[in-house]
């Protein structure tokens, strides 16, 4: 395979060309020595117009009189056709033609008035940022007794240069025309050739920048172009291995972050969010892709969240705290915990946070202190009163017969509701761990036999108290149902509507298909329930009227037995009641399924 020439000897001849060019040098170089001449003409003038203004400033600065210097150089400015500034010592501008001195920079820093304070004649050309032209400038010191009080700065645009030298600078580029002109063809033509290899690499980088790395760049002929081309398509070709091991680790990423129950939230050191995965947005309503890139202010608004995150960027440490969520009316509870984000090299860019739902183990919490707090009560009511009396006997009561007699009977009676107690206790607990464990064994079964039999075990207290109890059954119901438990909440239900029901009133018990459920009430017409009480009446140990509840025998656990026999079942209850009027307890079942093996629902919720 032939050597390509190297790209040198490709060039090389096209630059004996330029040498040809050499009348333009000459010419730039003469244009030059104008310009320099120019320059000084310039100077000289801007220089002797400051010097005539010397004596009129100084007269102006003891006293300084800022209104009148500023007069002085507007005036002078514009019978001079220049710009004229005064400067005092701090850089304080207190007079210029062209501007007002109070919106003036402080113009210590320029290099014409610090050459001025030294004691010198200062000059500069720069670009002005007031006028937005070039302007040359001249600042000499204004002195008294050999101290410099203040600057007078005189300035020209450099547009009159450029007008005279461009005249000059025509008649050199009329001479050096052909010349050009020569030149042009023959530069052309090998600019065209060296161009060409040039723009084929430029074409596969523009491919390469837009993504398509298989694109091969047609081979040049130089040495030099070849490894160009050659270090080009290797490092698209390691470029692109690198894009789709970052694409495969940012989808390996996402997919981790999108599957967390957990959310995950990422803020950079100026609490910009940068990430966030679905569960989080959940949390907080927001759409992740409208909320990168924006503040945590204007994505949420929650201010303890807003403090969490900026102690998290604060500290050096992980975090841990609560934030607690209102939404739709019900409260949220998040526990948070905060790492902070580091680069490679160790510098710290931001914090990641993650939010775990801990409002059911809060609640939990509280319903675990309050079922303590009231089992503990309910018992030792009775206890007190059964140690009381037992004290009572043991002090000599005993003796007494009939004393005695009514003390044991008080006594049974408390030890019959501490019974009562622990066996509701027990019940509760056996229809929760039936229900976390494999179910409460549901089977199908005819619905009318149970209620019927629930209302026979009631009919003792109905007959004493002279209540009517109606039952009503369809007796083509039939349901996946645990008879045992359904029965007993239907006796509960029936039994509490008896309690609190006068003489002679009447309790209604009707069953019937409803859809796909079952539908079980128990109506009766006694004193009611107050709409405040309703929520919590399903609580183990609630009690709407509690001396009354005591005086009737209640534990305070029969409803709460019944709402967890019923969602155990797969179903619910609710309660409708006006006082004075009487209460209405509809229990609905499915008539297929159930929920066998789903976990109880919490100790002590409403139902």
């Amino acid at each position: 395979m032939k050597t390509p020439k190297s790209l040198f000897w490709r060039i090389y001849p096209s630059y004996l060309v330029v040498i040809l060019m050499a009348l333009a040098l000459v010419g730039l170089h003469t244009s030059a020595v104008m310009k320099r001449y120019y320059h000084e003409q310039m100077t000289l003038g801007l220089e002797s117009r400051a010097n005539l203004l010397r004596n009129s400033v100084l007269g102006r600065l003891t006293p300084l009189d800022e209104a009148a210097l500023d007069r002085l150089c507007k005036t002078a400015g514009r019978h001079a056709d220049t710009r004229i500034t005064v400067v005092l010592p701090s850089g304080r501008v207190v007079g210029d033609s062209e501007e007002i001195p109070a919106r003036m920079d402080n113009h210590a820093g320029r290099p014409e008035i610090s050459k001025a304070f030294r004691g010198s004649t200062g000059q500069s050309i720069r670009h002005s940022e007031t006028l937005s032209t070039s302007m040359m400038y001249v600042a000499v010191p204004v002195e008294r007794q050999g101290r410099t009080l203040a600057v007078i700065r005189t300035a020209l645009p450099l547009d009159e240069i450029g007008r005279k030298i461009g005249g000059f600078q025509r008649t050199i580029f009329q001479a050096g025309l052909l010349v050009a002109l020569m030149a042009a063809v023959i530069g052309y033509a090998v600019a065209r050739r060296i161009a060409r290899p040039i723009e084929e690499v430029r074409k596969g980088a523009e491919r390469f920048a837009k993504g398509d790395f298989t694109y091969a760049i047609p081979p040049p002929k130089s040495k030099e172009m070849v490894m160009l081309v050659n270090t080009l398509t290797q490092m698209a070709s390691e470029l692109n291995d690198r894009i789709q091991t970052v694409d495969r680790q940012r989808g390996e990423l996402e997919a981790v972050l999108s599957s967390m129950q957990e959310g995950v939230i990422a803020f950079n050191m100026d609490e910009t969010l940068i990430n966030a995965n679905a569960a989080a947005a959940g949390m907080f309503n927001f759409k992740p892709s409208n909320a990168i890139g924006r503040s945590i202010q204007e994505v949420i608004r929650n201010p303890q969240l807003h403090r969490f995150v900026h102690d998290a960027l604060g500290g050096k440490s992980d975090t841990e705290g609560e934030i607690r969520l209102y939404q739709e009316e019900a409260e949220r509870i998040l526990g948070t915990h905060s790492s902070p984000l580091r680069e490679s090299n160790g510098k710290r860019i931001g914090t990641l946070i993650v939010f775990h739902d801990i409002t059911r183990l809060r609640r939990l919490e509280t319903v675990r202190r309050e079922f303590a707090a009231n089992v503990s009560h309910e018992i030792k009511t009775p206890l007190t009163a059964i140690k009381g009396f037992v004290e009572t006997l043991l002090g000599g009561a005993v003796d007494d017969p009939e004393a005695a007699r009514r003390f044991l009977r008080i006594i049974e009676k408390h030890a019959d509701r501490l019974t009562a107690i622990i066996e509701d206790l027990m019940k509760l607990s056996e229809i929760e761990q039936k229900g976390r464990n494999r179910g409460i064994g549901l089977k199908r079964e005819a619905m009318a036999p149970v209620i019927r039999n629930a209302v026979e075990v009631c009919r003792v207290r109905a007959d004493e108290k002279k209540i009517a109890v109606e039952v009503d059954c369809d007796e083509a119901v039939v349901a996946e149902i645990n008879a045992h438990f359904l029965e007993q909440a239907v006796v509960n239900l029936v039994d509490n509507a008896l309690k609190y029901s006068g003489t002679g009133k009447a309790v209604r018990v009707r069953s019937r298909l409803i859809k796909d459920s079952v539908e079980i009430r128990i109506e009766d017409e006694g004193i009611g329930i107050p709409g405040s009480h309703l929520p919590r009446l399903f609580e183990r140990f609630y009690r709407v009227d509690k001396s009354r509840s005591r005086k009737e025998g209640g534990t305070g656990l029969g409803l709460a037995i019944v709402k967890h026999i019923v969602q155990a079942h797969g179903g619910k209850i609710d309660v409708e009641s006006t006082p004075g009027k009487g209460s209405t307890f509809i229990i609905r079942l499915p008539t297929v399924g159930g929920v066998n093996g789903t976990d109880p629902p919490e100790c002590g919720s409403a139902a």
